[in-house]
Order: structure tokens, then sequence, then C-alpha cells
């Protein structure tokens, strides 16, 4: 059986190509066991899964859990307001607790950047990053280049632009690792509040003018802007940044070919895409979340086929 060449999913910049493929290849075939009348499989009935979401979510933790539960695995969940973290427990002693239950793998959510990457030095158990404040979301880069993937085959030489706010979303840096590792042309589009400095040495291009960035891309992930974590005014208004950086259907209806629209969720409607564009046939929405499950299947499958028990 291939094997990952890492045993803990921390980010997409700790990939190689050859994993990205694995993983494709693997969640197709769990993509057509989950389209069965009998959607579960026995492959990991001897593990125990616990999700660690120190953040409100609901489609990853939804994704993780089915995904878990597909796979025939023991999941527990963990909910940080009932917990000893309340009263002042470190992040370490909750998990090396947790584990103490004899739990394989920690699927870890995390206000905190850097948060899966420190746990995974003081734990044995294998760790899922589900995301760590700005700083990456690698099961959400890995299901919208799958999404891609499958429309386009081969993403070498696609052109996929990136729009909205990148200075805070942990899904533009694992996206722009994925698409970058397997040979897309990546071009970011922002208010200049709403760009990290140096983003430009990950390989990327700049565009401030929404237009010229849809007549060149193949693709389009649109982003949410991400009002809870920002502390500052980083545009004058919310009707102004939809007016230069909203996706809506006079502006689709402008560009020269038909381009594939993603968007990582959740939407604001009206804000960064309108409710025609989403529900368009060029949107691929509902197929990012399908394709969430089964990619999810995927990573828990392949690390979970590491860990040093019978895993069928």
């Amino acid at each position: 059986m291939k094997r990952l060449s890492v045993s803990n999913l921390l980010g997409i910049k700790y990939l190689q190509p050859e994993d990205l493929h694995l993983i494709f290849e693997t969640a197709t075939h769990f993509k057509e066991v989950i389209n069965r009348p009998i959607k579960k499989v026995p492959s990991l009935r001897d593990i125990t899964i616990a999700n660690l979401f120190f953040e409100d979510s609901t489609r990853t933790k939804l994704s993780f859990e089915l995904a878990e539960k597909r796979l025939s695995a023991d999941v527990i969940n963990f909910s940080v307001s009932q917990s000893s973290v309340s009263k002042g427990e470190t992040l370490v002693d909750t998990v090396k607790n947790i584990i103490a239950m004899k739990v394989d793998m920690v699927v870890l959510r995390h206000p905190n950047s850097g948060a899966a990457h420190f746990l995974s030095k003081y734990v044995d158990s294998c760790i899922i990053n589900a995301g760590d404040g700005t700083h990456e979301h690698p099961s959400q880069a890995l299901l919208d280049a799958y999404s891609l993937y499958e429309k386009f085959g081969d993403l070498s030489g696609k052109r996929i632009a990136i729009v909205g706010d990148i200075l805070h979303s942990r899904v533009a840096l694992s996206n722009i690792y994925a698409l970058k590792m397997m040979g897309a042309e990546v071009k970011l589009c922002a208010p200049k509040s709403l760009l990290p400095k140096l983003i430009e040495s990950l390989g990327v291009t700049i565009s401030f003018d929404l237009m010229e960035v849809l007549n060149w891309c193949d693709a389009v992930n649109m982003l949410r802007v991400q009002n809870e974590r920002m502390e500052l005014s980083y545009f004058p208004s919310t009707r102004e940044y939809s007016q230069k950086f909203g996706l809506n259907i006079e502006r689709m209806n402008q560009l020269r070919k038909k381009i594939v629209i993603l968007h990582p969720g959740p939407i604001n409607r009206g804000v960064e895409i309108t409710s025609e564009v989403a529900d368009s046939e060029q949107a691929i929405i509902l197929d990012q979340v399908e394709n969430g499950v089964a990619i999810r299947m995927a990573i828990i499958y392949l690390l979970g086929s590491q860990i040093n028990i019978k895993v069928t």
C-alpha cells in the first residue's frame, strides 16, 4: 500500500506532490463508496478519533465527523465550553488527558496559528489540522484542489484566482501551497489592506482589478470577509467592498468566457458573491461540500493506516 510522506497533517507546505496525488486517488475511491446505498466501510473500526474544536465550525466539523463514521471509527466530540479548558487547563494537558484514554487521532481546530504544529511536538498521536488561526486549513485546500482537478484534470498551467480577505484567511494560504504544488498559476485580488506583506514571495501575482482577474482566470475562489478576525476597519464599508470586489451576475455576463466559481463557505450572500452567482451552473460550491467528505475520508484513512494497529 502507498503511504503518505507525513504522519500528521499539519499543513499543505509539509506535503509532497505525490501526497496530493495519493490523497486524490484515495478520495476518488471513497467518493464512489459514499454514493452507494450502503455508505459505510469497516476500514478504521479499530481507530478512535477525537474532534477538538476550539472555534465554532459547522461544515468542517460535520464533514470530519461524517468521514470518520463512514470509515467505522469510534468518534469523540470535545466541547470546549464544557471542558477544563474553561478552568485554565493548557492545550497540551487537555490533549494528553484525552490521549491517555487511548485515542489514536486528534482533529484540531484552534484560533491560534501554529497550534497543531505545537501540539505535535508534545503528543505521539496523529494530529490533523482542521484550521489554525490565520495559518493553514489543509483539508479545505485539498478539497478545493480536488474539486478543480475533477473539473479540469491536470492543473498544470491553469489560472486560478483567489479573491477577498487574503490577510485573515487560512484557506488562502493552504490553497496557494496546494495549487502551486500542482503547477497552477495563482493570482490574488483584494483591497491592499487585506493582503499580507511579502505574499508575492510565495510565487503569486497580485491585481486590484477584479474584472481583469476574472478575464484572466479559469477558476476563481471567492473568500469570505472574516469580520470576526478584524480588530480594525480594513475598508470603508461592506457596500464599497462589494462594489469593487464582489462577484455578481453583471460581471459574469461581461466575461469573454465561462469560469468555474468556488467558495469555501460560509457565504456572505450579497457581499463577496450574490445568490445568482452562488447558485449558478458555473459554481461548484456544493461539489466542494460533497468532496470534503471524500477528501477527509482519504486523509483519515491514509494517516490511520500508518498507526501501528490493524487497519483493514
